[in-house]
């Protein structure tokens, strides 16, 4: 039995008609529409990756494009599209799901490696051929690795900024968040904004390059700053936006609507100076980093958060490049404070995992707790601590 039930929950794709379990997405008309558009951009390879502009490490459903077009929902992947094929590559963790959730469209590639997801694009692809993605969902480390794979292969590497897989979802995918974007209390943050923003511009400052701006693309980098907190992904305190902090300006790009009026009023008061934060719309900041860097000016920014779409409108020459940006080093060394508040955090958690460890002790023997139902009463003692917002991840638990 336990042999039939493994093939069971997998699919079969050596028989015919194919065998695909339940669990299993029909993707046919999914890339269809897809080709479609492909065809009509000239385009003969696309990209899609499974994370969003920010390089997040976990993202929410509406950036979920790489799982909507495959059935695949695992963290990470990368899948590739051609006119005739369609393949998914992921790691160790997740080939099991994979196989549970792909139907017979997709071959399942068990590595990660951008070269060889390149040698299966140079077989894919003729010579001449247009390989397509969003330089928006690409680190820069990532479109490099991509650029160096086909370098040479007289195949052309083609950013686009049109997202093809939004295209074809239209309005199936999910809206933007709409929830209201929130003050984190004094009580809660090491220093003021204002404080955060002067120590950056000191570091600006003694810099010996001497920067005139720093971009922030990580979410947590723009949440930190200016100690706000969203829920637009679960399980993470953030919201969608970028930062462009100069000597003398702060440009927020948000989605204004949301903020909180006791948010508006905070980020205003310093208004006309430097401690003014100018509000502009989330989806200007390219244009408007295009515009700063006619002038005479040095980015700095942080290449591991930083999407090659933004990086590439920066001349060369007028940037400063780190792994992180300062505001991210900034954020990972706590202060006296915030190390207080930390350590109160874990006492309160210790609390409800002592109340669980003995639930446990109490419900085990009678037989009445599974490995759901546990995660469930863990998170539901977590809850119950004060100042809880919620668990940091899905709350994973194994016995045997």
């Amino acid at each position: 039995p336990q042999a039939a039930s493994a093939r069971t929950d997998v699919r079969d794709c050596s028989v015919d008609p194919p065998y695909l379990p339940p669990t299993a997405t029909n993707t046919t008309a999914r890339l269809a529409a897809l080709r479609g558009t492909m065809q009509a951009h000239g385009i003969h390879a696309y990209i899609v990756p499974s994370t969003d502009a920010h390089m997040s490490e976990y993202i929410a459903e509406r950036d979920s494009r790489l799982g909507w077009l495959t059935g695949f929902t695992g963290s990470a992947g990368t899948g590739v599209v051609t006119q005739d094929k369609a393949a998914l590559w992921t790691d160790s963790r997740y080939w099991t799901q994979a196989e549970r959730q792909l139907d017979c469209n997709w071959e399942l590639q068990r590595t990660t490696w951008i070269a060889s997801i390149g040698l299966w694009i140079l077989e894919a692809v003729p010579v001449g051929g247009n390989i397509s993605l969003d330089p928006f969902l690409f680190s820069i480390d990532t479109w490099n690795s991509y650029s160096r794979a086909l370098h040479g292969s007289g195949r052309t590497l083609l950013p686009i900024e049109t997202n093809l897989v939004d295209q074809v979802w239209g309005d199936q995918r999910p809206p933007p968040a709409s929830s209201e974007i929130y003050s984190l209390p004094p009580a809660f943050t090491g220093s003021s904004w204002q404080e955060k923003v002067a120590g950056i511009r000191q570091q600006m400052e003694q810099h010996v390059r001497r920067p005139t701006a720093v971009l922030l693309s990580g979410l947590e980098e723009t949440a930190w700053l200016f100690n706000l907190r969203g829920d637009d992904i679960p399980y993470n305190p953030v919201f969608y936006a970028y930062t462009l902090l100069t000597n003398t300006t702060i440009s927020l790009f948000v989605n204004e609507t949301r903020l909180a009026a006791a948010v508006r009023q905070s980020l205003q008061a310093g208004c006309p100076g430097p401690l003014c934060v100018e509000l502009r719309e989330y989806g200007q900041v390219r244009t408007h980093l295009r515009h700063y860097a006619q002038g005479n000016v040095t980015v700095w920014l942080g290449t591991e958060y930083t999407t090659y779409g933004l990086y590439s409108v920066i001349p060369q020459e007028k940037l400063l490049e780190d792994s992180y940006s300062p505001v991210m080093m900034a954020k990972a060394v706590k202060n006296t404070k915030e190390q207080k508040l930390l350590r109160a955090a874990h006492v309160r958690d210790a609390v409800a995992v002592i109340q669980y460890l003995l639930w446990l002790e109490k419900m085990v023997p009678q037989g009445q707790v599974d490995e759901f139902s546990g995660a469930q009463h863990i998170d539901m003692l977590r809850q119950a601590q004060e100042h809880s917002r919620g668990p940091s991840f899905q709350s994973i638990s194994a016995s045997g």
